[in-house]
């Protein structure tokens, strides 16, 4: 998992965090949970075995969970998260009604391999 500048790792301060490192600190928890759910799902995605498919991707919707438990508390401590969250959501709802291509006329893949696969043709 990722350490970034994280003082703290493997040991426990010798003071408290003030809210704002608490923060700080929440917030690498969530790029770590992203992190383990990439990597999970990449080595799904690798695998043809069904029990570690399974297993891969449970763990990883499993990280998804701990990535709201931090979003929710983070949102608690700091008193506007959800206002910028929000206001993120709009503006990809506000581009997302603009756009004129629909699903339906977005081009079908050809189930053809692509750059980077890792299966044979």
């Amino acid at each position: 998992m990722p350490e970034f500048v994280n003082p703290f790792t493997g040991m426990i301060p010798d003071r408290k965090m003030t809210n704002e490192e608490l923060i700080r600190a929440l917030r690498l928890n969530i790029a770590a949970e992203h992190e383990a759910t990439t990597t999970y799902m990449a080595h799904a995605g690798a695998t043809d075995h069904p029990l570690a498919k399974a297993m891969l991707i449970d763990i990883a919707n499993e990280e998804r969970v701990h990535v709201g438990e931090f979003a929710r508390l983070i949102a608690i401590l700091s008193g506007d998260e959800d206002v910028h969250l929000r206001k993120g959501a709009l503006e990809v709802d506000t581009m997302a009604a603009s756009l004129t291509v629909t699903e339906e006329k977005a081009p079908q893949t050809t189930g053809e391999t692509t750059i980077g696969s890792l299966k044979s043709s």
